[in-house]
């Protein structure tokens, strides 16, 4: 039968070579398993009734002469090698293994909760205040009232003491205490005028020198509106390249010399819109002149610093310093609003930071009062190590944990001592 030789020759040539490993599926191994298993029945079957009977006609004779082992399909090929015996432990394998198993677990302080600090040498604690804001109500009379925030006087009090146990740039280089004491009060008007102008986007310790260079390099009779209007603006701008945008600031104050000098008889002038109309000045250098030069307080001077400390203790909800300004108008007392923009901007130069707030060094912080403290948090991560030693003829096998606590220092957080 023809069948039955194109079945041997195709057995001899898989017999003879090497079939490519295909990649195995779920289908694929579904087969394999029938076929070991129907294997294994005929196998069976073959050894309890002997050798099969031969069929009466040659074509049966020649398919039965075939041994079962030669003749497979080519699937079958491939599955031999896909199916290796899994190798099995000799004698000479050890008798105790071990197994060794590792985890990790977080533990972490919560946010709330009160950290740890050391402050003037003894240990105190950090812990955040709650947001007490300013309130607006409806009187009888159907006006809108508003209430400061519960807790501003404490921390008021507290801000200015703090304030009295450490110098800040502002006490002493500050734009109310630069002009020269020599000089005309004119004269020292018209520095306070300028000292303020250049602080814009400038440290007080940056402008103090561009101040000081203006005061001693100037030709005589000195730093006065004369000098301003007669200088080149080349000289004026080398003079003042320490501070930042010094290139516009070298326009702004050529421009408003000539403007004191036709329209405000060389003076400055006494109202916050006046000093506002002049090229470079903008609201909070117009109320803080007004109180600086005139002494008159008609309004807060409300800088980055002032900005960002009353929203960090939630009095407010403000995005601009003009809002800020209006928000605290509302409220504090007037006799308040000069000294507020030196004693915050001080307090920020010194403790309150921009980048890093000393909250360690704030008696805010320990007493509860600022809801912006940062809480001292540390990060500790317990590796637990398991060690399992397996004997032969045992049932239990013998156990080793080692615990080791790692404390992780996290950005703005410190770790505590080991």
């Amino acid at each position: 039968m023809k069948t039955s030789r194109i079945a041997q020759e195709t057995a001899r040539v898989a017999s003879n070579s090497e079939i490519v490993t295909r990649r195995t599926t779920r289908s694929f191994a579904a087969s394999v398993r029938g076929f070991a298993a129907a294997t294994a029945d005929v196998d069976a079957a073959t050894d309890s009734v002997g050798r099969q009977k031969s069929f009466s006609n040659d074509d049966a004779s020649s398919l039965s002469s075939a041994d079962s082992a030669t003749i497979f399909d080519i699937e079958d090929a491939t599955t031999l090698k896909l199916t290796p015996r899994k190798r099995k432990r000799g004698l000479e394998s050890p008798a105790t293994t071990t197994t060794t198993t590792s985890s990790r677990t977080a533990i972490k302080t919560s946010p709330q909760k009160a950290g740890t600090a050391t402050l003037n040498g003894k240990s105190t604690r950090i812990k955040k205040g709650r947001r007490q804001p300013a309130k607006r109500s409806i009187n009888e009379d159907g006006e809108v009232e508003i209430h400061p925030p519960a807790n501003w006087e404490e921390i008021y009090s507290a801000v200015q003491e703090m304030r009295k146990r450490v110098l800040a740039p502002v006490d002493t280089m500050g734009c109310e205490n630069i002009a020269e004491d020599k000089r005309s009060p004119r004269d020292r008007r018209f520095q306070t005028l300028i000292a303020l102008m250049l602080s814009s986007q400038t440290k007080d310790t940056t402008n103090a020198i561009a101040m000081r260079r203006l005061q001693t390099e100037l030709p005589s009779p000195g730093f006065t509106l004369e000098t301003i209007l007669a200088v080149e603006p080349t000289r004026l701008n080398e003079l003042i390249w320490v501070v930042g945008f010094h290139n516009n600031k070298t326009r702004y104050i050529k421009a408003a010399a000539e403007i004191l000098r036709d329209q405000y008889n060389g003076d400055i002038p006494d109202t916050v819109e006046g000093l506002m109309s002049l090229p470079g000045v903008g609201p909070k250098m117009a109320y803080l002149c007004m109180s600086a030069a005139w002494g008159r307080t008609v309004g807060i001077g409300v800088d980055v610093h002032v900005h960002r400390i009353t929203n960090l203790w939630g009095w407010h909800k403000t995005r601009a310093p003009e809002e800020t300004r209006a928000a605290l108008e509302a409220w504090l007392p007037r006799e308040k609003w000069h000294e507020i923009n030196h004693l915050l901007v001080g307090f920020g130069q010194t403790i309150c930071l921009p980048v890093g707030r000393r909250c360690e060094e704030c008696t805010l912080s320990t007493r509860g009062l600022c809801p912006g403290a940062v809480v001292n948090k540390s990060k500790t991560v317990r590796a637990v190590k398991k060690e399992v030693l397996e004997l032969e003829g045992e049932d239990k096998p013998a156990t080793a944990q080692v615990i080791r606590d790692v404390v992780v220092k996290e950005e703005g957080m410190e770790a505590p001592p080991s």
